[in-house]
């Protein structure tokens, strides 16, 4: 049995791994940070062997209710990942399992590599409607990439998607793969109506170097980039800072910041009420976005999510809470779980990539059904 992580988005180390049937393993923590959940590793040479991994140091993860009900995600080939039972005991999380063949991956969540995004860019460079450009680049060098998608800005309104500010919410890079998809089918009549009316811009991984280190909620030096928005630099948090910087430049009509949450197994979203210059438009357009997408999406609701914000309360280290109340416009946090939806639960695959992307569609199906009111 060998135990490896030595690749894009790997995280583990191994404490004992002499007897399959009683591995002990710990998450590495983000660098410079006391942040960790995020795992990803390869266990090879173990076809009909029964093996039972225990992750030591659970407990103390950044989000350790997350454990609670959750399922390890695994995959044979790297593309279909499915749930295993796992047990959660306050301190430590483990799974047992005999695999049909010798090499086996588990992750926290079906990972997005920084190689799959890289085949992305170059996929719907491809299309006509699209420009790509590189924004800057990374502490570690990477390319921190912007797509943009229309016939021009020019009287159109500005949309801006982001994702993965947090770069162990792999899901949200799931649901920017369907964004790209549904936006870009020209036989899709509500992507052309939508097209005709707006210009996207689009930054599908916010945060490379946390993707490929195998980080679960910071960059390279450590900085959570959902709490740089108030003041980013490019010392600390150039990927911000640059996003940032193309916002003035362009304006914003509509931001959605696409997340994924440890705890909740629901999808919802975050607004911004606490923002100091909070209007009855802004609040409006919140309720119809919501209402809309309640509709059209059996995976969304509004019953569960996180405590609104009190008046003048907001966080302007926040993304949201900064693109709102800076540019006046409908910003919001769309959050997806780690484990399941609990409304529409499946045992075999929980939350997964292609329920990403679905969401993904119906967030812009609702985008298309009120673009008017922006």
């Amino acid at each position: 049995m060998l135990i490896s992580s030595a690749f894009d988005s790997g995280n583990i180390e191994i404490i004992k791994a002499d007897d399959p049937s009683d591995v002990r393993l710990a998450i590495r923590k983000d660098n410079n940070s006391d942040f960790y959940q995020w795992f990803h590793f390869r266990v090879s040479g173990v076809e009909d062997t029964p093996c039972k991994l225990t992750i030591e140091n659970a407990g103390g993860a950044a989000y350790a209710e997350g454990w609670e009900e959750y399922k390890v995600c695994a995959s044979y080939d790297r593309e279909s990942w499915f749930r295993i039972e796992t047990e959660y005991d306050g301190t430590t999380l483990s799974w047992e399992i005999e695999p049909e063949q010798d090499s086996l991956y588990f992750a926290y969540f079906a990972p997005f590599s920084m190689e799959r995004h890289a085949d992305m860019i170059a996929e719907v460079s491809d299309s006509p409607l699209v420009s790509t450009s590189v924004l800057g680049h990374t502490l570690d060098g990477q390319d921190l990439d912007l797509v943009e998608i229309g016939y021009g800005p020019e009287g159109r309104k500005k949309v801006w998607l982001i994702a993965r500010q947090h770069p162990g919410e792999s899901m949200a890079e799931w649901w920017m793969e369907g964004a790209f998809d549904y936006l870009l089918d020209q036989d899709n009549p509500v992507a052309t109506a939508l097209l005709e009316k707006c210009h996207f811009y689009i930054v599908p991984n916010m945060n490379p170097d946390g993707s490929k280190r195998g980080h679960l909620r910071t960059n390279a030096a450590g900085a959570n980039l959902n709490r740089e928005w108030a003041n980013p630099s490019m010392d600390r948090s150039p990927e911000v800072y640059l996003v940032r910087e193309k916002m003035a430049e362009t304006g914003v009509d509509f931001h959605l910041d696409v997340h994924g949450d440890e705890a909740l197994p629901y999808n919802f979203i975050a607004g911004f009420e606490g923002i100091p210059s909070l209007t009855e438009k802004q609040m409006k357009l919140l309720k119809i976005y919501q209402d809309l997408l309640c509709i059209i999406s059996p995976d969304f609701q509004q019953e569960f999510g996180y405590d609104v914000d009190a008046p003048g309360s907001a966080d302007m280290k926040k993304c949201t809470d900064y693109v709102a109340e800076t540019h006046g416009c409908l910003a919001m946090t769309l959050e997806m779980p780690f484990k399941d939806n609990d409304d529409l639960p499946d045992p075999e695959f929980g939350w997964s990539p292609q329920r990403c992307r679905h969401l993904a569609r119906a967030c812009i199906d609702t985008l298309h059904h009120m673009v008017d009111e922006l």
